[in-house]
């Protein structure tokens, strides 16, 4: 059974996380040899508050206007980390 756990910074819309189950829910089904009712996501929303890189929470490089080092973003998405 595979267990996939997702942690995100707080911000997105419950339909942009329900999206995203479900592109990994497809991911898994499409590279690993189970049945889709065997597929479990589970996604940890963090607070920006709680969440540092370089020693900045991401809400205080939101109120700086910074952003974090981003790997790779689709056409469309929000500017959230």
């Amino acid at each position: 059974m595979p267990l996939i756990e997702v942690t995100l910074a707080e911000g997105r819309s419950p339909e942009q996380i329900r999206a995203m189950m479900h592109e990994v829910h497809e991911a898994v089904l499409r590279t690993v040899d189970t049945r889709s009712q065997h597929i479990r996501v589970i996604v940890r929303e963090v607070p920006r508050t709680h969440w540092a890189t370089g020693d900045l929470t991401l809400h205080e490089m939101d109120a700086a206007g910074e952003q974090p080092t981003q790997t790779r973003r689709n056409p469309g998405d929000e500017e959230k980390s």
